[in-house]
């Protein structure tokens, strides 16, 4: 498994993974994190399309994701990337999707799990009434994505 650190618009982000694909994307608070000098060959296309995402050049990701979790957990991060870029949609909707009311907590919760930030769209989930509800990332970040992808802001899904 690889890494590198990237800095961003939002940040310093960790990125893992392999040849077989990417494992991980985090956002990074500590103060000691460096910024890599180097970039591992298995991460570079990440690297690229991370760049071009926040440049606003780069709507749609494809690279190879082996995010690792419960099949529950795997079902929600399959459904978080269908929200297209610039669209928004509920908690409840998300549950809704996966076929049943009742799991909107369950789907909250593998929604904050989400081990690929950004590129398995977890930020574009909000609240029944619009409003920011956690982000393992922090809310100043899911802001600033969620404008960044829609600069007058959400046009929902509902």
């Amino acid at each position: 498994m690889q890494t590198a650190f990237i800095d961003t618009p939002t940040g310093i982000i960790e990125i893992k993974g392999s040849k077989n694909g990417l494992a991980s994307i985090y956002f990074c608070d500590a103060e000691n994190v460096k910024v890599s000098k180097e970039i591992p060959d298995e991460l570079k296309a990440a690297v690229t399309q991370l760049q071009e995402y926040f440049e606003g050049k780069r709507k749609e990701f494809t690279l190879k994701l082996l995010p690792e979790g419960t099949d529950f957990q795997k079902k929600v991060w399959r459904q978080l990337e269908t929200i297209p870029f610039g669209k928004t949609t509920t908690y409840q909707q998300m549950a809704n999707q996966l076929g049943d009311p009742k799991v909107i907590r369950a789907a909250a919760s593998a929604n904050g799990k989400n081990p690929i930030s950004i590129i398995i769209p977890c930020h574009r989930v909000i609240g029944s009434d619009g409003s920011l509800t956690g982000y393992a990332g922090g809310l100043h970040r899911k802001k600033w994505l969620l404008e960044h992808e829609s600069p007058s802001m959400q046009q929902s899904l509902f």
